[in-house]
């Protein structure tokens, strides 16, 4: 059985993707994980592949044992592994919870990479792994400290994932978008701090990020900026050392 795995289906980009690789007609059945049960039955309506809602948290440990143990029981061909689950919080870090700082590394970084892990015995030649990172992993963010951490931790993982399975036909690739507007993102992320970022100027909306994420997976390519604000980020936080670009950003969030 061919099968798609998607985490954070519930919503935003995860649910985006369910949409867009149904519509591929590329697997037998689509394999979604998120917390809210309901939101995952809610998408066997919506598409014409088969639907298998998998309700979990996966910052539980026994939430990633009983993906594991379903993985080896039923022993599917994953074509396409996105791991979209996380969230963020905009505040300065030390006014932003501590139990929500360690979320946000639990579910960005550590759940991404142990369900990727245990996907890789499921992979084969033609496979695709899409992770989703933010535009923010590229440098240090102000208000977004941790979240930006977190995506950093996640786009250099993903970067040196490509590189070891270059070889072996398996396609991986870090998807890094600016703001996406019409996702859970922004309403949950300002709830640490309304004041922090102010217009979200040229947000992008979740079908084109998805739609440019997919076509860069298929060439494989192991970067992802899916619109023109994170392309031009990605560039000049190439050149510009961290030291200037974070008060820059710093002044920046006023406007955008």
């Amino acid at each position: 059985m061919k099968i798609a795995l998607i985490t954070g289906a519930s919503s935003g980009l995860g649910r985006e993707f369910v949409l867009r690789i149904d519509k591929e007609q590329r697997v037998d059945e689509i394999w979604v994980i998120a917390r809210r049960a309901d939101r995952l039955e809610q998408l066997r309506d919506q598409t014409t592949t088969p639907i298998r809602p998998l309700p979990m948290d996966l910052t539980d440990p026994a939430s990633l044992e009983g993906l594991s143990r379903l993985l080896y029981e039923e022993k599917p061909l994953i074509d396409i592994l996105v791991c979209a689950a996380g969230f963020g919080r905009i505040g300065r870090s030390r006014d932003i919870p501590s139990g929500d700082n360690l979320a946000m590394i639990d579910l960005n970084c550590r759940a991404a990479v142990a369900v990727t892990s245990m996907a890789f015995p499921f992979l084969e030649k033609g496979s695709r792994i899409i992770e989703i990172c933010s535009t923010a992993g590229f440098q240090p963010m102000p208000s977004l400290g941790v979240y930006a951490a977190s995506k950093a931790f996640l786009l250099s993982y993903t970067k040196n994932l490509h590189h070891e399975l270059l070889l072996s036909g398996i396609h991986v690739t870090a998807v890094c978008p600016y703001w996406v507007k019409d996702t859970e993102f922004i309403p949950t992320a300002q709830t640490a701090d309304v004041k922090s970022y102010h217009h979200f100027l040229l947000a992008n909306r979740s079908k084109s990020v998805v739609w440019l994420a997919m076509m860069d997976s298929r060439l494989n390519l192991w970067v992802s900026t899916p619109g023109p604000v994170c392309l031009i980020h990605r560039f000049f936080a190439k050149f510009i050392p961290h030291f200037i670009m974070v008060p820059l950003m710093d002044l920046l969030r006023f406007i955008l």
